[in-house]
């Protein structure tokens, strides 16, 4: 399994921009499907989108499309969501997963970070 650990939520204003980072612990990152998912209380968890173990294949809920961008840098093992242009919407604990390329369920996940987006 993975150790992840999500950080970089915050309370931010309609509009504003921020960014989460996701920090894992394996000593073979790359070989790792990434992805971010949020959490409303009381609501099924949302796929936001993942990103390959190379970072050349990204999806995005269609929520999100052209508002989030999800990279990853290999070299300090971690994964970052860009988030721009947040609405109140997008209010939820944001947790990432890993799941080796070999396997097809998401294995490890992050303890979550809060984001909030209110005036």
């Amino acid at each position: 399994q993975v150790q992840l650990v999500e950080s970089g939520g915050g309370l931010v204003q309609p509009g504003d921009s921020l960014r989460l980072s996701c920090l894992a612990s394996a000593r073979t990152f790359s070989r790792y499907y990434m992805a971010w998912v949020r959490q409303v209380p009381g609501k099924e968890r949302e796929f936001v989108g993942s990103i390959s173990g190379s970072g050349g294949s990204i999806s995005y809920a269609d929520s999100v499309k052209g508002r989030f961008t999800i990279s990853r840098d290999n070299a300090k093992n971690t994964m970052y969501l860009q988030m721009n242009s947040l609405k109140p919407d997008d209010t939820a604990v944001y947790f990432c997963a890993a799941r080796a390329m070999s396997t097809l369920s998401w294995g490890s996940w992050g303890q979550g970070t809060q984001v909030t987006v209110s005036s």
